[in-house]
């Protein structure tokens, strides 16, 4: 009988381009053994920790999350030559060996970062509560110094991390494969275990998936190394490195040292580590309120002024009572869901940006339909002036943590994520990584150069793999000439199959464009970080993507970068050079009725004109002949793939000029859809459609958009009978209800979000009039963007060269 094992020296994919297991297929081949769990050691990192827990949990596997480290004895801090680099394996036992864990790890790949993330004996002192550790592979300190036949300090060093770790936390590890120095290992380190009492486990130091990946993996590593193509010996020598079977670490281990196989059970059993994920808890940062206030009363007392303030300033006296309905309705729906502080917090921000002189963008996404934020000054879009649904933002009956991005100066976003980061403090404040990917073209390529195969053919093979190919598979099947040369050219077909297998792996780090998270606690309380890049000052980023981030209740920013305001802020700055009176653009955008402006656009001079330079959108323009901000709102939302090709573009222009009439499929809908001349356009039309016609509320009709949105077949149906049930509530028969849920449902895949495009729309505005009342200052801030753009991309080529 095959004795129960548990791999706890695991390397996925995210050990990059050096391990190649996707966290999902390991979880399912685990499960298909009925292993009761296994472990994630990437080397240094943690990135793929809640991909790996989500992925084990689902197949009924117990995650056991780790790192093997690379520890620096001569301190982590040490910069002698690369550095001593040897590997360690740590496991985390309970939730304080998993933050203990997370420490560790963001120390090492911060200040302990030299060539390789380090720790040290001293790190491992402070922090090695809850946590196991075990000697690791041949790379180890221990199996090094039995290499260099120094046995009896690999004893005392065996026994210094005995000590260090606790009595029951350290083990020596042995591994099955044929290496001459492992069976030395092997050999030396059970004589260890005799002489200390330190017990062994048995790992596997799997690499890869399957036996048979094994030649596909050296290519991988050639890749990562840049190993010279001619050289067969590179990479592991035996193909001893794949996930073996229980059977197999059995007939190797299981007659000579059973007590390997079953420690590493035993260790599984005390590992656990539990996650909480989509709790609904988020954890924001303090706001240091005037004593005695609440986070509620603080916000409902500033957007009440807010509001107060912006009717007085733009002349438009009291408050009518719809907007003070509205903005009583929004802030209790947003203190009944606790985002008080969230509102608070981004308002700040902006409001310190703007006391900077940082140019932040009117709005973006779905908040531009807050009137809380438009009284709070987070955006500046009147939401109710332009029929904006709040619920397309922030949904009563759909539970989800606000987003609010918002859109700064390229040129100042630096500046405002450095008042981010000393206001809350820096070690609260991070960036958040994300991974680029073996895609289709990419790793043709870099299987190719790692074969050492002709560059001008890879470059033709690439270049037949179309561009929005979801893989290679795909690409094959829609590109007859691939194919050919694949089934024809021995060469081409194994470089195309190597490719298959490593498309969509990790392949190295980057900075999330936008992201910021700020937390209540020290960022590495939470989530482990790094540095990318080498200078110390850099800002550190998260080792998980957006997506773990967000599920451990972390709230994130987006702050992106918008060339167009360093634009605007230049054309002003010319404007002011040119001893000429600097317009005030909240004036010009509360007109909206420049003659200038719309002959502009109509006439599509648009170079410099935010999102209105390419030559369709031109095209449209002078079809479509703008004459009010409303029609601008529209391009932006129709110049799409969808709606050009369904003809909804055409249907909108024909009407507008008369040319035919609008069809509404019930007069009920004619208040919905008038604007847009019958189109169904935005996704907040699809609401107020199911709102009017079948009794949803708002929030419902939400629900609905993105049910239609996801096209999930069970739910549709359930959506469809409420729909029906509400529409003969109205009076409307079943069979017109259908027809016009079936018409809904075809043009809720093509709705954009008007909240977005009137937004966008101002400051494609204020491009215009810019434009056409200050010319030659627009474009000279254009003109200095568009060579500062040029520089990028080619600072970005020559770093993207230098990387391959």
């Amino acid at each position: 009988m095959t004795r129960p094992f548990v791999h706890l020296h695991v390397h996925t994919e995210y050990s990059l381009l050096d391990g190649a297991i996707r966290t999902k297929k390991l979880a399912e081949k685990v499960s298909n053994w009925e292993a009761k769990a296994v472990a994630m050691t990437d080397h240094g990192v943690m990135y793929g920790a809640v991909e790996f827990y989500e992925n084990c949990k689902a197949q009924g596997v117990k995650p056991i999350l780790g790192c093997e480290t690379y520890v620096d004895p001569d301190g982590h801090t040490s910069r002698e030559k690369k550095g001593k680099n040897n590997h360690l394996l740590l496991l985390a036992e309970n939730d304080e060996g998993w933050h203990n864990l997370i420490k560790l790890i963001s120390i090492a790949n911060t200040d302990g970062f030299y060539y390789k993330p380090r720790i040290d004996h001293e790190l491992l002192g402070k922090y090695h509560k809850g946590i196991i550790a075990s000697s690791a592979c041949l790379a180890g300190e221990i199996p090094q110094l039995i290499l260099q036949e120094n046995i009896e300090k690999a004893t005392e060093l065996a026994a210094t991390y005995q000590d260090i770790m606790g009595k029951e936390n350290f083990f020596l590890e042995i591994m099955p494969n044929s290496l001459n120095e492992q069976k030395k290992v092997n050999s030396e380190i059970i004589n260890i275990s005799k002489k200390t009492g330190i017990p062994i486990i048995a790992t596997g130091d799997a690499h890869y998936l399957e036996k048979q990946d094994y030649d596909w993996h050296k290519v991988l590593l050639k890749i990562n190394t840049h190993a010279d193509p001619s050289d067969d010996a590179f990479g592991f020598t035996t193909n001893d490195f794949y996930l073996k079977s229980p059977e197999e670490m059995d007939e190797f281990f299981g007659s000579e040292i059973p007590e390997a196989l079953e420690n590493t059970v035993k260790i599984s059993e005390r590992c656990n580590v539990e996650l909480a994920l989509k709790t609904g808890h988020y954890m924001l940062p303090d706001l240091k309120l005037n004593e005695g206030a609440t986070l509620e009363e603080t916000l409902r007392e500033k957007a009440r002024e807010g509001l107060k303030l912006r009717f007085e300033k733009s002349g438009r006296g009291d408050i009518p009572e719809n907007y003070s309905k509205r903005l009583e309705y929004e802030l209790g729906i947003i203190t009944q869901m606790g985002f008080s502080a969230y509102f608070l917090i981004v308002s700040g921000i902006i409001q310190a940006a703007k006391e900077k002189n940082i140019p932040i963008g009117p709005g973006r996404g779905s908040a531009a339909g807050s009137l809380v934020a438009w009284s709070l000054k987070i955006t500046e879009l009147d939401p109710l002036r332009y029929n904006l649904l709040f619920e397309r933002f922030l949904n009563p009956e759909r539970i989800s943590m606000p987003d609010i991005d918002t859109d700064v100066s390229d040129k100042g976003r630096d500046q405002l994520l450095k008042y981010i980061s000393e206001h809350y403090g820096s070690d609260h404040v991070s960036q958040i990584i994300t991974f680029g990917r073996m895609k289709g073209r990419q790793s043709v390529k870099d299987v190719g150069r790692a074969l050492g195969a002709d560059y001008s053919l890879m470059d033709k093979i690439a270049k037949l793999i179309p561009s929005d190919a979801k893989n290679l598979n795909e690409a094959l099947e829609r590109t007859p000439e691939l194919k050919d040369l694949y089934d024809k050219d021995k060469n081409i077909n194994n470089i195309l199959n190597i490719a298959k297998n490593i498309e969509g792996l990790a392949r190295h780090t980057s900075q999330h464009a936008a992201g910021v998270v700020i937390t209540p606690v020290p960022i590495t309380d939470v989530v482990p970080v790094k540095r990318i890049g080498a200078d110390k000052e850099t800002q550190a980023v998260t080792q998980f993507t957006m997506e773990p981030v967000e599920k451990l209740g972390l709230v994130k920013m987006d702050f992106l970068g918008l060339s167009t305001l360093s634009i605007i802020e230049e054309a002003l700055e010319n404007i002011k050079n040119n001893n000429k009176t600097v317009p005030d653009l909240n004036k010009v955008n509360d007109e909206m009725n420049d003659a200038a402006t719309f002959k502009l656009l109509q006439e599509a001079d648009t170079m410099g004109v935010f999102q209105l330079e390419s030559d369709g959108i031109r095209s449209m323009l002078r079809k479509l002949k703008i004459d009010c901000f409303e029609d601008l709102v529209a391009a932006l939302a129709m110049y799409r793939p969808g709606p050009l090709d369904s003809g909804m573009v055409d249907q909108y222009i024909k009407c507008k000029h008369g040319e035919s009439a609008p069809q509404y499929q019930h007069p009920l809908l004619e208040n919905v859809l008038k604007e847009t001349y019958g189109v169904i356009l935005y996704q907040e039309q699809v609401m107020q459609a199911a709102s009017v016609l079948a009794g949803y509320t708002l929030g419902e009709a939400d629900i609905l958009r993105r049910a239609m949105g996801k096209k999930k077949v069970e739910v549709m149906q359930q959506q469809r009978a409420q729909f029906l049930s509400g529409a003969e509530k109205n009076n409307i028969d079943s069979k017109t209800a259908g027809e016009i849920f079936d018409n809904i449902e075809k043009f809720a895949g093509y709705g954009f979000n008007k909240s977005h495009s009137a937004a966008y729309a101002l400051i494609s505005y204020d491009t215009a009039w810019l434009k056409a009342n200050y010319q030659s200052e627009l474009m000279a801030g254009y003109l200095s963007s568009q060579m500062k753009a040029k520089k990028e991309v080619l600072g970005h080529y020559v770093r993207e060269v230098r990387r391959s």
